[in-house]
């Protein structure tokens, strides 16, 4: 499975357990929009993208892809997962 399709598999999962969120293709809208969480870090959804694309994803990135599309995520979860590879 190609990586924007496993973000978009995990986006669609978090996404349709909140009837209010669109499918804008917003990451934020793997949480609810009508009662936004006051934290993101450790959140089942970010959990997931962790698992699935093996990052560590800490409190700034968190915050970062909240405020992105998935393809921005996407371009985000990969240098993430570059630059943790070489360290």
């Amino acid at each position: 499975m190609k990586q924007y399709n496993l973000l978009e598999a995990i986006y669609n999962k978090h996404r349709k357990k909140y009837k209010e969120n669109s499918d804008s293709k917003q990451m934020c809208c793997m949480w609810s929009t009508e009662d936004p969480p006051d934290i993101i870090e450790g959140a089942e959804p970010l959990n997931d993208i962790e698992q699935a694309f093996d990052v560590h994803i800490n409190d700034d990135d968190a915050l970062e892809l909240y405020d992105m599309t998935l393809t921005e995520a996407i371009k985000r979860i990969r240098e993430m997962a570059k630059r943790q590879k070489v360290k």
